[in-house]
Parts: structure tokens; sequence; C-alpha cells
């Protein structure tokens, strides 16, 4: 019973319709490998040409949706993880819903008129690009969080995870929840998500981040919070620190900064100290899709810092979950984890 609803996720939940494509598909509709976008008119046509020309799977996703599936599977405790998120009335919606109940977690969605949201996963070779059409997901409102069935999620977790995404949604959310975190002592985490978060939604950004305990991203978004904020360093390392220094709110004593590099090791920084990890290397010919890999990191990390165990098992764990999903086709997993 103690670990019940002990870790919440709040976020943009979307259907990812994942294709391998090729390089002209990309540059049709002007996509950048290793990115993620959200879609303007030009890229709408392109979930439909996905399905009708390429081979495509659905897996109910969106970046924070799928960190909490990861922990709920590497806890293997049920009804350990709740998540909340926008969705429309339609067969999406049903499959999502499906989906997430079959993962164990606790989604108490909002249901819109609008569509629910996709997420086009392109794959090239070993990369990605993410166009994300946020529709239902874009309307989440604070109104469906103060719900007393809804709030009582947030009243009964003790660690919260938000994907900087959410940022461009329902940033009120957002700090309706970071600040009960702080009054209560409880941990707030929170993932830069993507360069143009820190590009474009600087201001909702910063104003969240004296609450974030744990920050989460990986190189190319470090650099761009690095260049945005001025530091002109792209030390990764060095950005790490500053992350880890930056002014917290009233009764927080410290922020953890983790970020991850792909095959390279993965920086923590803490109490004034960088310290680096290995990742476990995969054989290329292993590699199978890295859409979902920095998403499994943080549910695995999550996993083990909900059981209070040591930073070192965090990163371990994450590691792990990373491991086992750039092994399959999108966010997915094995039955039992081998932790």
């Amino acid at each position: 019973m103690e670990y019940e609803g002990i870790l919440l996720g709040m976020g943009n939940p979307l259907l990812d319709i994942s294709a391998v494509v090729d390089e002209a598909f990309l540059d049709k509709y002007d996509l950048k490998s290793n990115n993620a976008i959200l879609a303007e008119e030009k890229h709408l046509p392109m979930y439909d040409e996905m399905a009708s020309k390429y081979k495509v799977e659905y897996i109910a996703g969106g970046a924070t949706q799928n960190s909490i599936r990861v922990a709920q599977w590497m806890l293997q405790i049920p009804g350990a993880t709740a998540y909340m998120g926008s969705i429309g009335k339609d067969k999406y919606g049903e499959e999502m819903k499906k989906n997430a109940k079959e993962a164990g977690v606790n989604v108490h969605y909002h249901e819109d008129e609008s569509p629910t949201g996709t997420c086009g996963v392109c794959l090239v070779g070993d990369e990605r690009s993410l166009v994300a059409n946020l529709s239902a997901a874009n309307c989440y409102k604070i109104d469906h969080l103060k719900k007393p069935e809804n709030w009582a999620l947030v009243e009964k977790a003790k660690y919260y995870y938000i994907a900087g995404f959410f940022l461009t949604v329902s940033p009120e959310s957002i700090m309706l929840v970071a600040e009960h975190a702080a009054a209560k002592n409880k941990v707030f985490t929170m993932n830069l998500s993507a360069p143009f978060i820190c590009e474009f939604f600087k201001d909702v950004q910063d104003k969240a981040f004296p609450y974030i305990d744990y920050v989460f991203g990986n190189e190319t978004e470090a650099r761009t919070y690095s260049k945005v904020h001025g530091w002109e360093t792209e030390n990764v390392e060095e950005i790490a620190l500053k992350i880890s220094q930056l002014p917290l709110a009233t009764g927080k004593h410290k922020r953890t900064a983790v970020i991850t590099q792909g095959a390279d090791p993965v920086v923590v920084a803490e109490d004034g100290k960088v310290k680096t990890f290995p990742v476990i290397l995969l054989p290329k010919e292993k590699l199978v899709d890295t859409n979902g890999a920095g998403d499994a990191f943080v549910g695995g990390f999550l996993s083990q810092l909900v059981l209070e165990k040591p930073i070192e098992d965090c990163v371990k764990a994450g590691c792990y979950a990373a491991n086992v999903i750039i092994q399959r086709s999108g966010c997915t997993y094995p039955e039992k984890p081998d932790f």
C-alpha cells in the first residue's frame, strides 16, 4: 500500500504513429533527424501518408506517458503510478485508454471534443524525427486537475514527473503541482524535452525551474539551454553543474541535473560535483529504434528514485530501461524487467 500512487505524471498523451521512412519523406516535410517539433499546417498530411505508404505501428505515447509506463513496468508494483492528460473521444483515445490500462498505469484523462493527439515518429536508420500534432492534448485545463478525484492523485503522490512539452499546454497546472510539492516537501522532476522548449518557452520554463529537484535532458537540449541563457559553454558537464546550481524555491535544498548523451556517459551534477556513468553499449546490429530511449531512461531512473535508492542505482536502472527499449520498435518492453 505504501507505494500506491507514489509517482504521478502529467503531460501530453499522444498516440505514436511510428514508421521507417526515407530521406525523401523527411525532405518533403522539411524534417530534421534527431529532432522533435510541433506540427504546422504543412505537416498535417504526413500522418495519412505514413499510414498509407509505410508499415506503421501505433503505441500509446507522449513523452511523460512513456516514462510513467516504463516506471510502472520496472516497479512491478500494481497501482504505483498515475497519469493525467487530455485525449479525444475517438478510436485513438480508446486505443490510448486500453494501452495505458494494460501497462498498469492509473490514468485520469480529460476527454475533449478535439481528436486525440498524435505523434509522427519518422525513423531513418537509427535516427528519429518526431512531429507532434497535439490536438486534444493541447486542451488540458487546470479545472480538470482541481477536480477532487484528480487532485487526490496529487495529494497521494510523493514524486511528480512532467516533461517540458507540457509547458506549451498548461503551465498553470505545472505551477500548481510544483508549489504543492515544495510546500509538502515532495520531489518534483521535469525534463528539458526539446531544444524548441528551451528557446521558445523560456519564460514559463524559467518560472518552473526553482521548483525542480531533478532536471533531465540530453546533450542537445542542455547545449540549447546554455545558449539561450547566455552561458557561452558547450561543455555538457559544465552546463549540468550550472543547471544544478540555479536558484531554488524556498524549502528546496538541492537540485540534481541528469544529462544523457546517447552512447556517451550519463552526466550527473549535484552538490557542486559532477559524476559520469557509462551506458550499456549495444552492438550496432542490435539497435532497432532510438525513439523513446530518453523517456525510458527517465522511467527507469524514477522507478528507483521512488524506492529511495542511491543515485548510482537510479542511473543504472535508467540505462537498463533505455537499453531494452532501443532493441525494440517504439517505446515497448517485454513482460517483465530483468533488473
